[in-house]
């Protein structure tokens, strides 16, 4: 199960590569064309734009699995173990509910999203904005998920601190007063 839950991110990582790809090439080539030939991509705009949108989403995604999104530990690294294990399962519990009201309206603006059709491209605007089904369906579990292995103690102290430090916090920490490595 780990190796396709895996498999499933390396494929969301290499469709962040394409999406970023795709935004280069269409506006790179649609400035050259523009301003060398006096000629565009019609349709470069709107897709690049669309590219930015599952991007953005995807990356999401993967930074939630990689816990790389910001957060502030300054309080919870303070508190006692079961302190940092109540404000670990309120944080994914309300993030789980983000993630289902997220649901709920993308599922709510299906219908009207499936019938209005992008200006140029001409698709209809689910392609674009169905990505929320996945985003929170995949998020959903990675909520219950963490929820689960709280609930069942198979997180440690450190699990339950969910910010991870930059390479400048720990250079910081472990330079002396003075400014010098000890």
């Amino acid at each position: 199960m780990h190796k396709i839950i895996d498999l499933f991110f390396k494929l969301l990582e290499f469709l962040v590569v394409v999406c970023l790809v795709a935004m280069v090439v269409m506006v790179f080539g649609n400035v050259v064309l523009r301003y060398g030939f006096n000629s565009g991509i019609d349709i470069s705009d709107e897709m690049s734009r669309y590219c930015f949108i599952w991007l953005t989403y995807i990356g999401a995604m993967v930074a939630m699995r990689e816990k790389g999104h910001l957060g502030v530990d300054s309080l919870v690294r303070h508190l006692s173990l079961r302190g940092k294990q109540l404000c670990f399962f309120l944080s994914e519990f309300l993030m789980l509910g983000c993630n289902l009201l997220f649901l709920l309206g993308t599922w709510k603006m299906h219908e009207l999203q499936v019938s209005n059709v992008s200006p140029v491209v001409g698709i209809s605007m689910i392609w674009v904005y169905g990505i929320g089904y996945v985003v929170s369906v995949v998020m959903s579990i990675i909520n219950v998920s963490m929820l689960y292995k709280l609930l069942n103690g198979q997180l440690t102290e450190d699990d339950l601190v969910a910010v991870i430090e930059s390479e400048d916090t720990v250079n910081l920490s472990t330079e002396s007063p003075q400014g010098q490595r000890p």
